[in-house]
């Protein structure tokens, strides 16, 4: 009696350099940026565009704001001549108003900054 063949035993055929091929192709966003890639290069500059809008926005915020002022005074004179408590108004509304209104604009600025630059970082990281 002769006993039934076995099929042959499968055997996987792999290039060598396959894991490594695949690999090139899976940067790291991190490696990107740290090696100054075209890509790496590209996430930075949109980085750095989109807090350079940020700041332009908060300076006209500010300057319009600042140089509303006299432009107030000019258009109602008597703003400039009225005195409250025996302060002028003029005085009043730069100490009372337009100070804490920078500070307040100083903050946002440096609270959005820190978002925008928390979202660049968890894109790197997440990549």
């Amino acid at each position: 009696m002769s006993t039934p063949e076995r099929p042959p035993k499968r055997v996987t055929v792999v290039h060598p350099r396959t894991a490594a091929a695949r690999s090139s192709h899976r940067r790291g966003v991190r490696r990107d940026v740290r090696e100054q890639t075209e890509l790496g290069v590209t996430m930075i500059t949109s980085l750095r565009r989109t807090q350079l809008r940020l700041a332009l926005l908060v300076l006209v915020g500010v300057v319009v704001v600042v140089g509303g002022i006299p432009l107030a005074f000019l258009a109602f004179p008597g703003i400039r001549e009225a005195r409250i408590g025996g302060l002028a108004a003029g005085w009043i509304i730069l100490g009372v108003l337009v100070f804490p209104a920078i500070c307040v604009a100083g903050w946002l600025f440096a609270r959005q900054a820190d978002r925008n630059e928390d979202e660049f970082t968890e894109l790197v990281e997440r990549s």
